[in-house]
C-alpha cells in the first residue's frame, strides 16, 4: 500500500511537471534547429535556446497578465512592492528572448538577464526558505507549476547560461 501511494506521489510530480519539461526539450530541439548543432555548449545554441525560452514563457504570462501579476507579487523581490514591475515582467523577457534570437548587444542582453533572473532567483529563495505554498507564475496561469527547485534552477540555469556567454565560455 505504501509503495503504491510513493509511485502515486511520484507519478503526480512527473504530471505537475510535464509541461515545464515540453517547454525545455522545446525549446532545446527548436535551439538545435536553429543553430544547426546539439552542442549545448556553442555560443549560437545557447543563444537560441534562451531565446526560445524566454519567448515561450513570455508568451504563457501575456495569456493573462492580471493572474500573472497576481502570482508573482507573492514571491518575486521587485514585484511584490511594483505591481508595474509585475505587469512588465513578460514584455522584459520577450525583449530578452527576442534579443538572443537577433544576437542585439549580446553583453548587454547578458547582463540584463543575469541581474532580472537573478533577482528573481532570490525571490524564489525567499520563497523557498518560507515554505510559502503558491504557485509559480513563471508559466502564468494556463500552467499548474509549484514554485519549488525547479524554478529556481530555471533561473539559475539561465543566469548561468548568460554568465558563460558574458565571460566568453
Amino acid at each position: 500500500m505504501e509503495e503504491r501511494i510513493i509511485n502515486e506521489l511520484k507519478k503526480s510530480k512527473l504530471t505537475r511537471y510535464w509541461p515545464l519539461l515540453c517547454l525545455i526539450l522545446i525549446a532545446a530541439l527548436a535551439a538545435s534547429a536553429i543553430s544547426s548543432t546539439m552542442r549545448p555548449l556553442n555560443v549560437k545554441w545557447m543563444h537560441s535556446f534562451m531565446g526560445v525560452f524566454l519567448c515561450q514563457f513570455a508568451m504563457l504570462k501575456l495569456f493573462n497578465p492580471r493572474g500573472f501579476a497576481d502570482g508573482f507579487q507573492k514571491y518575486d523581490i521587485i514585484a511584490s512592492k511594483s505591481r508595474l514591475y509585475a505587469y512588465i515582467y513578460p514584455l522584459i523577457e520577450l525583449a530578452l528572448g527576442l534579443g538572443y534570437l537577433r544576437h542585439t548587444s549580446p553583453n548587454m542582453l547578458y547582463i540584463v538577464t543575469i541581474v532580472v533572473l537573478g533577482t528573481g532567483a532570490v525571490g524564489v529563495i525567499q520563497a523557498l526558505l518560507k515554505g510559502l505554498d503558491v504557485r509559480c507564475a513563471c508559466m502564468g496561469t494556463t500552467l499548474d507549476v509549484p514554485l519549488s527547485t525547479v524554478t529556481l534552477t530555471e533561473d539559475i540555469g539561465m543566469v548561468i547560461m548568460a554568465a558563460l556567454l558574458l565571460f566568453k565560455i
